[in-house]
Order: structure tokens, then C-alpha cells, then sequence
């Protein structure tokens, strides 16, 4: 059985997922951000209780069909912007479409009509905060880092980063206050 969890974007919250799911008895299958695949089907007094748990500690069990596709598009973006080294060798649409097994424009007008925000600007914010990230650790220069993350150019990443943040990259690595935001939060 697969239930969709909101706010599993990182391995920690796995772990803590994995936890909970084992201090009520529940045999997991499978756990991946956003999805958990149990054996069998939990009772629904033991549901009850995990549900309780998972939102003591920021997560939630998402029941509705279209929010775990909004989840999972999230959960895809996440993964794809802050968990992998492969470069997106296709457009974001046909990446979103294969990987979920639905067509582009279902996604995108489910995504808008719920988040109040396209797909495209939920993956610029995400990429903007995996910049903000590179930035304040400060291992890479700015060409290194629009090479990471595929931008065609340092200067289009500078244009992205000013457009959504008002500040260049440069003025951003020297404010001692990084204006970073949690990834859930975008």
C-alpha cells in the first residue's frame, strides 16, 4: 500500500519517517521522498496514530489523489535540483511527464491551480536556493556553480538569481545573514 507523506524532502526526514513507521509496526516495503510503501494496509486506528506522530515532527500523510501528484512533482523537482549529480539532459516537462507517468499539461494546470505558482517557477526557486546554498559554502566559484546546476551561462544565472532574489550573487556571498529559505518552504 503507498501512502504519499508532505514535507519528506531530505534523507534525515527518511530516517525519522522510517523510525516512526517502525515504533508502530508497520513493515515498510519501500521509502523514497514523499512515498511510503508498506506491506499491507494499516489498520485505520494505526494510521490514526502514525498520522498523529508524523505530525508531531512536520510531516503529513496526504490522502487526496490530486495533492500526492502535487507532492510527487515537488518530491521530483527536489530530487532532481538537491539530490542528484545528472545533468537534465531533456526539457523539465518531458523529465516531470516520464518520471510520473502523466501528460505535462495535467501537471502543470493541477501544479497552478493549487500552488498558485507555475512548475517552472517552483524549479527556478528551487534552483535559486541550491545556489544560495552553493554560495554560502563557498567551495565553488559562480561558473563552477551554473555548470552544477546546468545553467547556460554565468550570466544567465546572475540575470535568474537578481530577477528572484533582487540581489546579485556576488552582493548575496557577502551578506553575513544569508537569506536562505528551508526547501519545504518554498
Amino acid at each position: 500500500m503507498k501512502y504519499a507523506i508532505r514535507n519528506m524532502v531530505c534523507n534525515r526526514c527518511i530516517m525519522v519517517v522510517t523510525s516512526l513507521f517502525e515504533k508502530h509496526g508497520v513493515t515498510l516495503l519501500h521509502l523514497e521522498l514523499g512515498e511510503a510503501t508498506t506491506k499491507n494496509e494499516i489498520s485505520s486506528g494505526k494510521l490514526d496514530a502514525l498520522k498523529s506522530d508524523l505530525k508531531q515532527v512536520g510531516f503529513e500523510v496526504i490522502d487526496d489523489k490530486k495533492t500526492q501528484v502535487i507532492e510527487k512533482i515537488k518530491n521530483v523537482v527536489i530530487e532532481l535540483v538537491h539530490h542528484s549529480d545528472e545533468e537534465l539532459k531533456v526539457n523539465l516537462s518531458d523529465y516531470l511527464s516520464k518520471k510520473l507517468g502523466y501528460d505535462y499539461n495535467y501537471l502543470s494546470n493541477l501544479f497552478s491551480e493549487t500552488e498558485s505558482t507555475t512548475i517552472e517557477k517552483y524549479f527556478i526557486s528551487q534552483r535559486i536556493e541550491k545556489v544560495k546554498e552553493l554560495l554560502v559554502y563557498d567551495e565553488l566559484s559562480l561558473s563552477e556553480i551554473a555548470d552544477k546546476l546546468n545553467y547556460s551561462s554565468v550570466a544567465y544565472l546572475s540575470s535568474q538569481f537578481k530577477k528572484v532574489t533582487g540581489l546579485t550573487p556576488s552582493f548575496f556571498k557577502s551578506l553575513k545573514d544569508n537569506k536562505r529559505k528551508k526547501i519545504e518552504e518554498l
